[in-house]
């Protein structure tokens, strides 16, 4: 979900185990030349969404790597199901009360763009939450540190034979 701290913890999980840290939206800006707001005004968040499957699939193929993606991205079947495939998933699950408070503070989501935050952002929440939960691990993020978080990120990849 957008907000939770996914590139956050994802660099700082790449640091511990010395892989590199991709964050999908980057990619995509940097590809794109924009911001993903500007892709999503200019060009439609159905041309975002194509772009994204395309970059973050082949993302997923990367070895040693730590992959940041978007809020939205593991909605998209190929992307779930390459993900789960290639890799160990990880659902960093904040209580909506938390991430709204979150995304109040950052004015950089276009999904959240001319509508009531706190209503819309409860609405993607609900909408996404059975699909993250096919996440290979939820973390309950609740008021935990960034350190806690990556902590058990790794108990739980070394945990599971990576």
């Amino acid at each position: 979900m957008m907000g939770v701290g996914k590139s956050t913890i994802g660099k700082i999980l790449a640091k511990k185990l010395d892989y590199n840290f991709i964050d999908v939206d980057k990619v995509i800006e940097s590809k794109e030349g924009c911001s993903i707001n500007l892709i999503f005004k200019n060009k439609s968040e159905n041309y975002f969404r194509k772009i994204e499957n395309d970059i973050t699939l082949s993302e997923l193929k990367k070895v040693n790597s730590v992959i940041s993606l978007g809020g939205g991205a593991f909605l998209n079947n190929a992307i779930r199901r390459n993900a789960k495939k290639l890799s160990t998933s990880f659902w960093l699950d904040v209580p909506i009360g938390q991430l709204i408070s979150r995304l109040r503070k950052n004015r950089k989501r276009p999904l959240l763009f001319n509508q009531n935050l706190a209503e819309t952002a409860k609405k993607i929440y609900l909408e996404r939450k059975k699909i993250y939960n096919e996440a290979d691990y939820r973390i309950k993020c609740n008021s935990l540190k960034s350190s806690e978080i990556v902590r058990k990120i790794l108990y739980l990849y070394e945990k599971s034979g990576n």
